[in-house]
């Protein structure tokens, strides 16, 4: 005790230095640091004293380097709270303490003598932690976040975020305002929007203070929100997915197709004919996705799948959105073609973009001429333009699809397709006409030969009828003659 009353009068006695309360918010769990800074720095050893209101010494330090800890500060054979020597030459003799405990706040005291001046600082420090009252929390289920300081400070502001951005009070979740010796709280029904990284920041005096929390939500995991879009192109296949968090069994689960504008309501007429259960479902009992494996364009609309987990059904709604392409080709070969990209649903896209894709003898794409525009017209008369056009929609956060047109195919069916079919007529009806005139022929052949066998079958009537041809190839010899 002789030390602490040597010190106490020779401060009195001594030209000495008394600064107001410094302010330190720490986070529960790190290192907060507590300054105590001496200028000018001390040209010899000094005499250095960490203590706690409450809890006596922290370190001691003598001025021939000798060092004495409390035993409250030892932790797993280390001490929790030191004082970096490194530091000290420059004027810097702060108290660090490691992994920051509740009982940790208080008020703190640093005295700093040598032999011409004494300083004494005192700092106040406040923990901050924020604590979740159950995570991982079921989806629908009640969720506190709540924000503590120890001790609180009065006046203090409070503004809390979610995974980085500011937190507006919701249906789902509400702030209840801080008052004095409390902490801020916000509650609610947890939802699969509100999971991720809380966290709360704390002003008071000009000092920040913050602690996170990670808040952890099981139930459907993908589609995350409600009314999600999900685009495809006519005769695509298309997964519709319904993913649960990992480690749970869905029970009783349901696909419906709502009405037009409801995200509730079910639609009165059945689900497409090519809608069914994903096979994964098989593997992963968490996925109740589902597969269409042809798309149409009245496919297009809302959807919404749902299964009872733990007793409780959770529900999950998305829009089909179908993409295809409108071709407005001409009879007339030197006519230009008009393709037009269209959607059921155009509310979220920003532009359109068509590039042409072509393909080399190795199979190579290549892609070229790119457009922008809902719209493109396109050359007949140039062989280039032939062959696939996709159309490419993108919305604010990217690309949101595509969709494939094969210009060279619809060319045949209308514009060149027309001259061709004359062309084709033509041919088939002169093969037509041939053929008819090949039967004409092989029938009367084939007559003769008969006739030709019948009379074969009789030898005496072969022989008169060889000898009338006979006569009557001489008179008409002798006649010639005369």
């Amino acid at each position: 005790m002789w030390e602490y009353l040597i010190f106490g009068v020779i401060s009195s006695l001594i030209t000495g230095a008394q600064c107001e309360i410094t302010e330190v918010i720490a986070e529960s769990g790190s290192e907060a640091v507590l300054p105590c800074e001496c200028h000018p720095p001390s040209k010899s050893a000094p005499f250095v004293l960490w203590s706690k209101e409450g809890r006596g010494t922290v370190l001691r330090k003598e001025r021939s380097g000798m060092r004495f800890w409390g035993h409250a500060w030892m932790q797993h054979g280390t001490q929790r709270a030191h004082s970096p020597q490194a530091e000290f030459t420059r004027g810097e003799y702060n108290l660090h303490i490691r992994d920051v405990r509740d009982d940790d706040a208080g008020v703190y005291t640093c005295k700093v003598q040598d032999r011409t001046h004494s300083v004494q600082k005192t700092v106040m420090l406040r923990v901050i932690k924020v604590s979740i009252s159950s995570s991982p929390s079921l989806s629908g289920n009640k969720v506190s976040i709540r924000c503590n300081v120890t001790p609180w400070p009065e006046l203090a502001t409070t503004q809390w975020a979610l995974n980085g951005a500011p937190f507006r009070p919701q249906a789902e979740m509400k702030v209840i305002t801080s008052n004095r010796d409390t902490a801020s709280v916000v509650q609610g029904k947890a939802t699969e929007r509100l999971a991720g990284n809380w966290t709360c920041d704390v002003s008071y005096k000009g000092t920040q203070g913050r602690a996170t929390a990670p808040l952890s939500v099981r139930g459907i995991v993908h589609p995350n929100t409600d009314d999600t879009r999900v685009y495809a192109a006519v005769g695509s296949a298309l997964t519709l997915p319904c993913v649960f968090s990992s480690g749970l069994i869905p029970t009783d689960p349901l696909w419906e197709r709502l009405s037009t504008g409801s995200l509730s309501k079910p639609a009165p007429h059945l689900l497409p004919p090519s809608f069914a259960p994903s096979i994964v479902s098989s593997n992963h009992p968490w996925d109740k996705s589902a597969n269409l494996t042809e798309v149409r364009s009245e496919d297009g609309g809302r959807y919404r799948c749902s299964a009872k987990v733990e007793g409780i059904r959770l529900t999950r709604s998305m829009q089909l959105i179908v993409a295809k392409i409108i071709s407005n080709i001409r009879s007339n070969k030197r006519s230009p073609a008009k393709l037009t990209c269209h959607l059921s649903d155009p509310k979220e896209i920003t532009g359109y973009e068509w590039v042409h894709v072509t393909y080399d003898l190795n199979g190579t794409q290549i892609v070229r001429s790119i457009q922008k525009g809902k719209e493109l017209v396109v050359d007949m008369m140039t062989g280039d333009n032939l062959g696939e056009w996709v159309c490419r929609f993108h919305g604010k956060k990217g690309s949101l699809g595509n969709v494939t047109s094969e210009l060279q195919v619809m060319s045949r069916l209308t514009g060149d397709g027309s001259s061709g079919l004359s062309h084709n007529t033509a041919t088939v009806i002169g093969l037509f006409f041939l053929l008819l005139v090949l039967l004409v022929v092989l029938v009367q052949i084939y007559k003769n030969y008969q006739r030709r066998k019948k009379i074969f079958q009789f030898p005496a009537l072969e022989t008169i009828v060889h000898t009338i041809s006979n006569e009557r190839e001489a008179r008409e010899r002798h006649q010639v003659k005369k």
